[in-house]
């Protein structure tokens, strides 16, 4: 059952929002802003394609979570479902655009991965997944997607295709962190096979082939892609980058403002246009 294992990995976090200038080997963040300010847990930030809003997980009390949405534009924050005795996770924008895919879980133990109209959310969702643990998820195309699939001795990288129902999988030991990478056919995992060494590797989505990108900062596992194929991860401590065009050598980024707030920052999401970027970080 999945239910505790988000249950003990639950900590009180905030997401905060920068504004983000990219130069040429160089990005520069600025204006932090909280815009969660909520006691407890606060996390998973997603950006919308082509609209100034966030959607995130936020916990409302001991048995529930919801997903939340902030427009950076007008600063309103609203809650996107309104559940009882559930838990969602994970808030993705589908490729179609009209729904937001989550992990639901429920009382009884039972785990979904299922999807909410996103202009109108209700108790009742559309079931895509319920014969697998699945923990994290991205959406290659419409109907193909990577799942993170907890099982009883690791956690495995799994192609999902949600008509056909095929299910395969890729690697053992992987992280939470998919994503699709920009301007390729490809797709990024965290390979942790290796206890003491993490790798980011790159699954080819035409070739079916595996291949590794980098090492990861040490024990860290969460990072996103910009436009141009630089790759973001925090240390925990500070955040860098890796572009391209250098060798894949992480390089700290340039932060004009208190980093202080950086402390124990785990995961972070960038928007389309690449001039906003949420960070979570550990109250």
């Amino acid at each position: 059952m999945l239910f505790p294992y988000f249950c003990s990995a639950q900590q009180g976090n905030e997401i905060y929002l920068f504004d983000m200038k990219v130069q040429k080997n160089k990005i520069i963040l600025s204006n932090p802003q909280n815009i969660t300010q909520h006691r407890g847990y606060d996390n998973q930030p997603f950006f919308h394609p082509s609209k100034p809003i966030i959607y995130y997980t936020s916990e409302i009390d001991t048995t529930n979570t919801d997903i939340k949405y902030y427009n950076y534009k007008t600063k309103e924050t609203k809650r996107f479902t309104i559940t009882k005795n559930l838990r969602e996770y994970s808030p993705t924008v589908m490729p179609n655009g009209k729904y937001i895919s989550c992990i639901i879980q429920r009382e009884n133990g039972k785990q979904d991965l299922g999807k909410y109209l996103i202009d109108n959310a209700s108790d009742s969702a559309i079931e895509l997944i319920n014969n697998l643990k699945v923990g994290y998820h991205t959406w290659i195309d419409q109907s193909n997607l990577l799942l993170f699939v907890l099982g009883d001795s690791s956690n495995d990288l799994h192609l999902y295709n949600s008509v056909s129902k095929k299910d395969t999988i890729l690697a053992r030991k992987v992280g939470r962190a998919l994503h699709k990478i920009p301007q390729q056919e490809a797709m990024s995992f965290i390979d942790k096979s290796n206890d003491s060494n993490w790798f980011v590797k790159r699954y080819d989505i035409v070739a079916k082939s595996i291949t590794t990108i980098i090492p990861t900062l040490k024990n860290s596992e969460d990072l996103t892609w910009l436009k141009d194929g630089t790759m973001l991860m925090s240390d925990g401590q500070k955040i860098y980058l890796c572009h391209p065009n250098g060798n894949y050598i992480w390089k700290q980024l340039t932060i004009n403002d208190d980093t202080s707030i950086l402390e124990k920052t785990t995961r972070l999401a960038v928007n389309k246009q690449n001039n906003k970027i949420a960070v979570v970080v550990s109250e």
